[in-house]
């Protein structure tokens, strides 16, 4: 089978496809030696398969049918395919995304921060540098990882994995999401819950809720302003799914709580967030996602799909 690389940045593609996973690729098919950065060079009209990932570049119907005439399989090694999907699915070719394989950091990202979340870590270390005894006491108040609760927003790809990784600690979890079902809660071993009840009783609550205009503004002041001293609130969503004002207000009105934020609604000029000002709100730059090496789990995934496509037309990956 004919195929290429079709990314607008060849370097973000080469971080993505690295040498373990292109030298796989060259074995099983025929590759086109250079990465095409335009389709409209006609450099892709022979390949049947091509793989990209960020930077791929959308491509209108009548490019597809003129430079891109023999393409039956797009493998993208990234997330979200909204941006350039729907010509190709008209088309014909059949697309494939690594959405799944991104999960799997943000889902250990998290896991990590509920474990120090739930030890008191983040609050004690902060207190730790200007007075060691108040940092002691203030400890004393945390759970530890037995019998606190932890709540999750959202059971999709990344809230299941995490439901089941949470399964190997001693704790409660309870889980706002209105498409679980009791059975898949059940399989899970998790207890479905409202998200007043979530953000008022448990010690850590994670938001995982899909990026959907239903979910604008969904976590409410009133949720906030619930959660209970010394409790903590993740976020690896989006963040216009809450009001930061709300948020500042809930981290102003009692300082032993703490906010573990990914994600803003301009994420760009967090430096001048009003949150950023607050020791008990820890800002990170959007790093749960894959980042370093990591990348290189969703050209893997690619490459699975690659291997179910070659074996038969009965793939259903």
């Amino acid at each position: 089978m004919k195929a290429g690389f079709l990314a607008q940045d060849p370097q973000t593609l080469l971080r993505v496809y690295g040498p373990r996973q292109t030298k796989e690729l060259k074995a099983r098919l025929d590759m086109i030696p250079d990465i095409c950065t335009d389709v409209r060079s006609g450099e892709l009209k022979e390949a049947e398969a091509i793989f990209s990932t960020w930077t791929m570049p959308a491509c209108t119907p009548e490019e597809i049918r003129e430079y891109l005439p023999n393409a039956k399989y797009l493998f993208y090694a990234a997330g979200s395919v909204q941006t350039f999907a729907r010509p190709f699915l008209e088309s014909g070719v059949r697309v494939f995304s690594a959405w799944q394989a991104n999960a799997v950091p943000v889902v250990q990202y998290t896991f990590a921060q509920i474990i120090l979340a739930l030890k008191g870590y983040f609050s004690v270390q902060r207190k730790t540098r200007t007075d060691r005894a108040a940092a002691k006491e203030r400890f004393l108040n945390y759970p530890g990882v037995f019998d606190a609760k932890v709540g999750l927003l959202g059971c999709g790809a990344i809230g299941s994995r995490l439901a089941q990784m949470l399964r190997q600690l001693d704790v409660e979890v309870m889980v706002f999401d209105p498409f679980l079902s009791e059975a898949r809660a059940a399989e899970l071993g998790v207890k479905r819950a409202e998200m007043d009840e979530i953000f008022a009783g448990c010690d850590v609550v994670s938001n995982h809720l899909a990026n959907l205009p239903e979910t604008v503004g969904i976590i409410r002041r009133e949720h906030l302003l619930s959660m209970k001293p010394y409790a903590t609130f993740i976020n690896t969503g989006r963040g216009p799914q809450l009001n930061e004002q709300d948020l500042y207000d809930m981290l102003t009105a009692d300082d032993t709580r703490t906010a573990l934020i990914d994600v803003l609604t301009e994420e760009e000029d967090s430096d001048k967030n009003p949150l950023n000002r607050l020791e008990n709100c820890l800002i990170t730059p959007h790093i749960a996602g894959s980042s370093g090496n990591e990348v290189r789990r969703m050209a893997d995934y690619m490459i699975e799909a690659l291997e179910c496509v070659l074996s038969g037309p009965e793939c259903s990956y």
